[in-house]
């Protein structure tokens, strides 16, 4: 065990813990603890990090159930004397959810909402549950959580409370100290407290006697009473704060005549949720929020909700540098918006170069340096119209020569607002050793000073020594700034500049009354500063606010108080070197194998859930090494030698990256663009060189060469071999290489490709086509290709099917077979190469297939211009449809009718649905797009017999309910040939490829090319 303990200087690690007593502890806990308790090297290697740039490995995991856990767990780490680290999704960009503890991830199992007040608006929650869930169920009574961090979607709201998140709206609703109301606690004794609204003078009779809690209370009203006026004479002169603990939050109940409003006498622009708080009552959750842990274990969180607002709109505000669009938030406040935040061009750019990001960067006009993204509530669209105009006449009086793009559509806002929350990721997936690394970039400051802040640190950074260039985004309208200049942590000047650049910007902080950090936390990337950021005697009483709820400091410890310097314990770092490893595919724009793994930066996107479809496994099961997240991790630390280089190859490492099912929705979904689909593929390969292949991988990657010999060579015998699949010895077979029993098998029904040019009278487009026909539609879905050739036909293109076209080796791919799929790849190419120099365009059926040769063929051919080429004119029947502009006039069946999509996850992420829904849309149909996620079944995946339980979990996450409400009798659409399998399999729903939905619906002559 000891050997996969990363040591950590000056923090308890395993030098510090024998070895037989955490494996005492280990057992002790086992035998009493409901939930997981897991000690073994992956688990603790999976939560050695989190989004910040830090590592540290845990001593031990426990995935606690209940209260009685929490309890048990805390009483047991007092009697061994282990640190305790409570953890909700691991999204702290400051590292304070990483450490040499035994850490409680609470998101898997204590994630319920335990009761909704919807007339009072009032919730009760645990603190795993995720904050876009929560957000979801209360959408539907009109109630919403008023902080709304970037990390939302992914982030717990007991994650939220110990950070003090804040996010784009703070102006208006606070930080979250603002909106808790109540805390049940669990403090490092074990006992239970309940924090809530206290009269001072009441404490005594609510307050068991002899308890750490009532010792708590009578030690804070000394404390108050010796640092009061340290507080008003030095404590942070800004409201959007979570450096250190929130001192100032309990002076005024404990000293009346100390009010909020004299602890903010230099910021003016004050929400009025935190002048306006109740400073009669005593309130111990103040303290608890933003505590990040060290202070008490919370397991259940009382929180006031906001109403939804009933209409919104944007002005988008474009200026010719970054500076002035700071010096313009002032004037932008004053006409009160919900929000206003800050884009710069390096971000605008990185999302321009990103699939799926590009198309969200509509709002802006031409190239400006920066835009502030500014918002506006209403109870009506015309209130919102109104508040939109008069920012634009505010700001044209005050002399601002800014372009304004106004935006009122819902659909455009929320693209809006999904960039600009992306905005971390985005710019920590730039390629290369330099990235925007956390460090510096949560300082807060009055908005009135925050371009005088701005300027000054980017001119030091610009000083510093490699440091290329620094990127720039911010909660602006509540003074937050993101500043993170690129830095190279691989280097020892890089992890210099880290300190450097913390050290001028904590100069900064102090020069403009501001504080490290706004939302993010001190953790390991800040507590370090808190001492000279808030004078000796007050770290004096921060120390003591420890020591007062923690006596014996085992708390989440390091983090706000005792620091390490910020540049100890990094992921990275100068002595940092990865193993090399011999590869298939071309990684070298990813810098290496290595370098496409390092592209994760532990943001966490993909442990979203209830939206989009990064990452289906881990919707499934809620394990954190089921990720994409988890997988990097582990690969990365074998890699790097952080466990032994033989892991690599191992049985358990294999187990990790086993439920990627190769969606490559993280291509798209996750910011960074990490590929763990091709990054799977190339770890199989040389998993099968050192294990072997199995034989069910080699029949699967073998089957498109095998159904074309059988069919060229004995097409007599596929009858046959359909009833010999459908006996027992047959499933037997099946079985024993792998396949679920239950698993039912697509029937093999060969293709016949028409002969000759079918012809229509209509007119003729001058366009050839070259169906695409994959093995999918050639063996099991021959009325695809039969309906796709009919119908572009009918539309007037000259179709040429190719049968004997080498297969795409897309199950080569999938099954970790890479070198076959690149003599696949270059084979496909050269019998292409003809067709790409006539001009004809390649019409593909199956997305996952047509989709390669315009994905991994561009990093698998040898012949790279032609991969180019290849990719440039192959499309999806629907983009190729959506090309055209139809003349429908002559459709003899009018009327729309509805339709369900449902779109494969290959062609989600590559290129999305957008097409799809535009050509059902064009052509009379009313398109339903479901929501859906994954299917589930991804090839191969959900044949195998471990897999299955987790592919009808990701089918059951969303789209199995969502076929359930299908009207009977509706069509449902479909164009993956493993979509429809699942659909029919587990709902025995039928679903049609769009192909054979157009050809059915019209006849030759209904639709035309419209006259040029």
């Amino acid at each position: 065990m000891a050997a996969f303990l990363q040591k950590t200087p000056d923090l308890p690690d395993a030098d510090a813990y024998e070895v037989e007593k955490l494996e005492q502890l280990a057992v002790a806990l086992q035998l009493r603890v409901d939930g997981d308790v897991r000690f073994d090297q992956y688990t603790k290697m999976l939560y050695s990090t989190d989004a910040s740039v830090f590592q540290i490995m845990p001593l031990g995991v426990v995935l606690p159930r209940s209260e009685d856990d929490v309890q048990c767990v805390l009483e047991h780490a007092a009697e061994f004397h282990v640190p305790v680290l409570p953890r909700g999704g691991g999204s702290s960009l400051a590292g304070q959810a990483v450490g040499a503890a035994l850490v409680m991830d609470f998101s898997r199992y204590m994630n319920e909402i335990l009761d909704l007040d919807v007339e009072a608006g009032i919730l009760d929650v645990q603190p795993g549950k995720n904050l876009f869930g929560a957000n979801q169920k209360l959408k539907r009574h009109g109630w919403m959580i008023g902080p709304d961090p970037a990390s939302a979607n992914r982030a717990t709201i007991g994650g939220c409370v110990g950070n003090n998140s804040a996010g784009s709206h703070s102006i208006l609703y606070g930080m979250m100290v603002d909106n808790v109301l109540a805390t049940e606690v669990f403090l490092a004794d074990g006992s239970k407290a309940h924090f809530r609204d206290i009269r001072p003078d009441a404490i005594e009779a609510l307050v068991p006697p002899d308890s750490l809690e009532s010792r708590i209370y009578h030690k804070l009203a000394e404390l108050v009473q010796i640092h009061q006026d340290n507080v008003l004479q030095d404590w942070p002169r800004h409201w959007r704060r979570t450096s250190g603990y929130a001192l100032d939050r309990i002076i005024p109940p404990l000293q009346p005549e100390i009010t909020p409003a004299r602890l903010y006498l230099d910021s003016p622009l004050v929400p009025e949720v935190v002048c306006n708080r109740d400073a009669n009552y005593l309130n111990l959750s103040n303290l608890m929020v933003g505590s990040e842990g060290t202070l008490g274990v919370v397991t259940r969180i009382k929180m006031g909700l906001v109403p939804l607002p009933r209409h919104t709109g944007l002005a988008i505000l474009h200026f010719d540098s970054v500076i002035e669009a700071c010096t313009a938030v002032v004037d932008v406040l004053s006409v009160a918006p919900s929000a206003s935040e800050l884009l710069d061009k390096q971000l605008m750019d990185l999302a321009r170069a990103q699939p799926g990001w590009d198309r969200r960067l509509f709002f802006v006009q031409g190239d400006p340096a920066a835009v502030l993204l500014t918002e506006f509530y209403g109870e009506t669209e015309h209130e919102v119209q109104l508040k939109l105009a008069h920012l634009a006449a505010h700001l044209q009086r005050r002399k601002w020569q800014c372009p304004i793009v106004e935006i009122l559509d819902p659909v455009q806002q929320a693209q809006v607002w999904e960039l600009r929350k992306a905005s971390l990721s985005l710019l920590m997936g730039q390629r290369g050793q330099h990235k925007p690394f956390p460090g510096i970039e949560d300082v807060s400051v009055p908005a009135e000073h925050l371009a005088d802040y701005l300027a000054d640190i980017l001119e030091y950074c610009s000083s510093l020594e490699d440091v290329p260039s620094t990127a720039v985004y911010a909660h602006a309208s509540a003074g937050c700034l993101h500043v993170r200049p690129l830095l190279n942590l691989h280097t020892a000047r890089g992890v210099d500049n880290l300190k450097l650049a913390g050290t001028y910007s904590l100069e900064l902080a102090r020069k403009y009354n501001g504080a490290m950090s706004g939302e993010h936390g001190d953790g390991l990337a800040r507590s370090y500063y808190n001492e000279t950021l808030f004078t000796p005697a007050l770290y004096e009483a921060l120390h003591a606010i420890k020591e007062i709820f923690d006596p014996e400091m085992r708390l989440n410890p390091g983090k706000v108080v005792d620091a390490q310097e910020p540049n100890a314990n990094l992921r990275f770092g100068a002595g940092y070197r990865t193993a090399e490893i011999s590869t298939v595919f071309d990684w070298s724009a990813d810098h290496g194998w290595a370098g496409a793994i390092e592209m994760c930066n532990g943001a966490g996107v993909c442990r979203k859930v209830e939206t989009g479809t990064m990452c289906p496994s881990y919707m499934a099961t809620r394990e954190e090494k089921d990720s994409t997240r988890g997988r990097a991790n582990a690969l990365r630390n074998a890699l790097a030698g952080r466990i032994p280089e033989e892991e690599l190859w191992s049985e358990s490492m294999y187990d990790v990256l086993d439920l990627c099912l190769g969606c490559k929705a993280c291509k798209s979904e996750c910011p960074s663009s990490v590929d763990m689909a091709r990054i799977k593929a190339e770890y199989l390969q040389g998993f099968h060189d050192r294990k072997g292949l199995p034989l069910f991988q080699r029949l699967m990657g073998d089957m498109p060469r095998l159904l074309r010999l059988g069919a060229r060579w004995a097409p007599w015998a596929l009858p046959w071999t359909n009833r010999f699949m459908s006996t027992g010895l047959a499933r037997g077979f099946m079985s024993r290489i792998g396949i679920h029993v239950d698993r039912s098998l697509p029937r093999i029904s060969l293709y016949r490709p028409p002969e000759g040019r079918r012809e229509f009278p209509v007119n003729g487009t001058g366009r050839h086509a070259l169906l695409f026909v994959d093995t999918w539609s050639q063996f099991y879905a021959p009325e695809v290709a039969t309906a796709a050739s009919h119908l572009l036909s009918k539309l007037g293109f000259t179709v040429q099917t190719a049968p004997d076209l080498p297969c795409c080796g897309r199950p080569y791919i999938s099954g970790g077979q890479v070198r076959k799929a690149k003599t696949q790849a270059n084979r496909l190419g050269l019998a292409l190469r003809a067709h790409v120099a006539a001009g004809h365009a390649i019409v593909g059926l199956e997305p996952s297939c047509t989709l390669t040769l315009r994905d991994e063929f561009l990093d698998l051919m040898e012949d790279r211009t032609l991969a180019k080429d290849i990719a440039a004119c192959t499309f999806t029947l629907e983009e190729f449809l959506d090309q055209f502009d139809w003349d429908l006039s002559n459709r003899l069946s009018a009327g729309e009718f509805p339709v369900w999509l449902h779109g494969h996850c290959h062609q989600k992420s590559l290129v999305g649905n957008a097409a799809t829904v535009s050509v059902l849309g064009k052509w009379g149909f009313s398109p339903n797009e479901i929501p859906s996620g994954c299917c589930g079944m991804a090839g191969e995946f959900g044949y195998v017999a471990k897999h299955y339980a987790v592919s009808r979990a990701v089918g059951e996450d969303r789209l199995f309910p969502a076929v359930r409400e299908i009207p009977a009798g509706a069509t449902l659409v479909a164009s993956g040939f493993s979509c429809r399998e699942q659909i029919v399999h587990f709902e025995g729903r039928k679903a049609v490829h769009l192909a054979e939905l157009l050809n059915s619906h019209f006849n030759p002559g209904e639709v035309s090319l419209k006259a040029n």
